[in-house]
């Protein structure tokens, strides 16, 4: 329970200091983020449960705890996983975050290939994989230790409790919220009718006022190859790796390029922000490398990234994209506000097969054959599409 409330007393300090526009420029995107929520989630939640557990059980089978030895060592196999754990992401998220904004003498990026990063904290996360082996094996003790508690004992399927007498109810006349707080349906009803008319005063507008979203000219709707494309992105999971946001810093658009608008996310239902780069951003990744370097990339990611983590994506070039699905798609997307076109509908197969085909044909000439309804090719779309919108025409937003 000591470390639990630590635990909680300090992820609950961290979370205001990371607000911080100065303290988050350098945080966010990096594992600094992954260590603030994972001492909450270990420590305050994790050893709060493991408290509860040993507690409980044993009341549950009217008997003695198994081991209390073994309830010892997971405390101090469980703690010791924590800072192993916790220690090496902190000192990677701070060493990101300094080198993504460090510049030479004459003002260039001193990292300039993410790679650089990556490779640096590589040993940050062997150590975090030692914390939390550590922390998994406590797990598996306590789990031990209750099996043996409860085929020690006997359930307690109905025990017989006391309380004391019901004193008459009244109101304070120095309380008057009290006749609320007596009655918990009542008070949960007025309490949810004041979140929802809370939240309909904030989403409404949103919707009703098209003059509230920033919309920029040359941003158009994706194209149904890189709708389905973008889907490939989600499932795949790319987010979790990669940020689709650059932010308005010197460091981020000498790296990416120019910084992210609003108006650029207005069809993305929902945005890829994401929340941790472990890869680069790729807002701006159209049009940066040629479709041959995509795919090769996406089949094994050393070929051309020579010491990337990222795992390989091969079974994308055998999968195919169900294409008489995509107009269901693009109606969904029509709902929520998207302008696509009636026309659009009527030759979803072929706009698809146009865009694919044209990838293919470049492919070709690189000596790579593909197939146009496989998945790779929907995400190559997708990525070239990333970001060109604004090329040339930064000033649009109105």
């Amino acid at each position: 329970m000591v470390v639990a409330v630590t635990a909680y007393g300090m992820a609950t300090l961290e979370g205001p200091t990371l607000s911080i526009k100065s303290v988050n420029a350098l945080s966010h995107f990096t594992n600094w983020t992954v260590a603030h929520v994972h001492i909450g989630a270990l420590g305050w939640n994790g050893f709060l449960t493991f408290g509860i557990l040993y507690w409980l059980v044993p009341r549950l089978f009217k008997t003695e705890l198994y081991s209390k030895k073994l309830a010892n060592a997971h405390f101090w196999i469980g703690f010791i996983g924590i800072v192993i754990y916790a220690v090496p992401m902190y000192w990677a998220g701070i060493a990101e975050g300094l080198m993504w904004k460090q510049f030479t003498p004459d003002g260039i990026l001193q990292y300039p290939n993410f790679l650089e990063t990556v490779t640096q904290i590589i040993p940050m996360y062997i150590i975090r994989a030692v914390g939390g082996t550590l922390f998994l094996t406590g797990v598996i003790l306590m789990l031990f230790n209750l099996f043996k508690t409860v085929k020690k004992g006997s359930l307690a399927a109905d025990e017989q409790a006391q309380a004391p007498a019901l004193m008459e109810a009244h109101i304070e006349k120095s309380r008057p919220h009290r006749w609320l707080e007596a009655k918990p349906l009542w008070f949960g009803i007025f309490a949810l009718l004041a979140v929802l008319v809370g939240g309909l005063v904030e989403i409404i507008p949103m919707y009703v006022i098209k003059t509230n979203i920033p919309t920029i000219s040359s941003v158009k709707p994706y194209s149904p190859l890189e709708l389905e494309g973008r889907d490939v992105y989600i499932s795949e999971g790319c987010y979790t790796c990669h940020s689709q946001l650059v932010r308005p810093f010197r460091s981020e658009t000498a790296r990416y390029g120019e910084y992210s608008k609003s108006g650029e996310f207005v069809y993305d239902h929902p945005f890829q922000w994401g929340s941790k780069r472990i890869g680069p951003d790729l807002h701006r990744e159209g049009g940066k490398y040629p479709n041959s370097w995509h795919y090769n990339h996406l089949m094994n990611p050393p070929d051309v990234s020579p010491g990337t983590i990222m795992p390989p994506f091969s079974w994308l070039a055998n999968d195919r994209i169900d294409i008489d699905f995509t107009s269901s798609k693009i109606r969904a997307m029509i709902s929520l506000g998207v302008p696509y076109s009636t026309m659009l509908l009527n030759k979803t197969k072929q706009e698809y097969m146009y865009q694919a085909n044209a990838i293919i044909t470049d492919l070709k000439d690189a000596g790579i054959k593909a197939d146009p309804e496989s998945k790779i090719i929907a995400l190559i779309g997708y990525l070239q599409r990333l970001g060109i919108d604004i090329k040339g025409n930064t000033t649009a937003q109105k």
